[in-house]
């Protein structure tokens, strides 16, 4: 055994457990993202669109999107389907490439993760998808998938790899005997425990969460939610949590975004977002939550759908839809603004008007 290489690995966990004794965030940003934006042209085939004289189609999936992730805290982003929270995902880890903005990781860039030094950022960066079935791989056993980022990150001898993948196994609620088994043999909450661990093992600081609970039972969810939350205690990580179960965000926030179109409407702590959210759409989403308590509350679903995101509303995206919506809203675009310490992007609410 290299004493060298043992000294290094060492090393790496000596700064874990340096993070381990943070048990409440930072000030310090972790993640800082600025005018953010990523668009898809999907126009039809070149031939096509001249002989039908069209013009190009570009879909704008995230458009200038900006927010921070102060270590050692959970920001929460939610929003309808499409409103595009895993294209950002997918952008912080480095699967898609900025269309303009920039995002930078403690200080560096994201800009360029290839490389040497892109090499040693994406070992602090790893992710959870939401299908665990999906983003295993079915042919190898269940030791090879967690041990495949040690191959690329560490230069761990065989023998370590296995005592790093058992104790990994043992971390999230699995026997080290499960190693030799494949993924379809285990249940759809197994599956996702596996991933955590293969996430877990490069000894990550930031982890991107996306809906990492939503193909699980309700049962699983709380299983699964409270592991991610030990190891976040234990581990000092920071996430990114993706969903649209405001449930779910509301049991593992610090703060919660609220995406609709493309944007962000609104961000704020996760106790003042749900007893006191400022923008229209987040007061219309917390109304859809279903009552369970019996107490007969009413409950006001999201009126009116989602606009084709190939042709946007002008102005406000949500003016469509707004209750409260006047002729500022359908020219305007609002900015982000803070609104008695919430972050919010509405022209009603920073002027003052009378939302009802």
């Amino acid at each position: 055994m290299n004493a060298d290489r043992v000294d290094n690995e060492r090393a790496s966990d000596a700064a874990l457990a340096s993070r381990q004794a943070t048990l409440v965030p930072e000030q310090r940003s972790l993640i800082e993202v600025k005018n953010a934006a990523r668009w898809f042209d999907v126009s039809s085939p070149w031939l096509e669109r001249v002989l039908a004289r069209k013009p190009r189609s570009v879909l704008r999936a995230v458009d200038g999107v900006s927010f921070s992730i102060r270590k050692g805290e959970t920001l929460a982003l939610v929003g309808e389907s499409g409103c595009g929270k895993s294209t950002i995902a997918r952008l912080l880890v480095g699967l898609y490439p900025l269309t303009h903005g920039s995002i930078t990781f403690d200080g560096q860039p994201l800009s360029n993760m290839q490389g040497r030094k892109g090499l040693a950022l994406r070992k602090r960066l790893q992710m959870i998808f939401q299908d665990p079935y999906a983003s295993l791989n079915p042919r190898w056993r269940v030791g090879r998938i967690i041990a495949e980022p040690m191959l690329a990150h560490t230069q761990l001898s065989a023998a370590e790899r296995d005592e790093r993948v058992s104790a990994l196994l043992t971390q999230v609620g699995l026997h080290p005997s499960d190693q030799s088994r494949y993924p379809h043999q285990f249940s759809g909450g197994q599956r996702q425990r596996i991933s955590i661990a293969r996430a877990l093992a490069v000894n990550p600081e930031f982890l991107v969460c996306d809906e990492p609970t939503s193909a699980l039972d309700v049962s699983v969810q709380a299983q699964v939610l409270n592991i991610m939350k030990d190891l976040q205690r234990r581990l000092g990580l920071t996430y990114l949590f993706i969903s649209h179960n405001l449930a779910v965000v509301h049991h593992v926030a610090d703060r919660v975004g609220v995406m609709y179109l493309g944007r962000i409407v609104e961000i704020a702590d996760r106790d003042a977002l749900f007893t006191t959210p400022q923008h229209p759409y987040t007061r219309l989403l917390l109304a859809a939550i279903p009552d369970l308590t019996g107490q007969g509350k009413s409950r006001t679903p999201v009126a009116g759908e989602v606009p084709n995101p190939l042709n946007p509303p002008t102005g406000c995206t949500f003016h469509p839809r707004c209750p409260h919506a006047r002729e500022q809203c359908k020219t305007e675009v609002p900015v982000m603004q803070n609104f008695k310490g919430i972050e919010v992007a509405c022209h009603g609410v920073v002027q003052g008007w009378e939302m009802g």
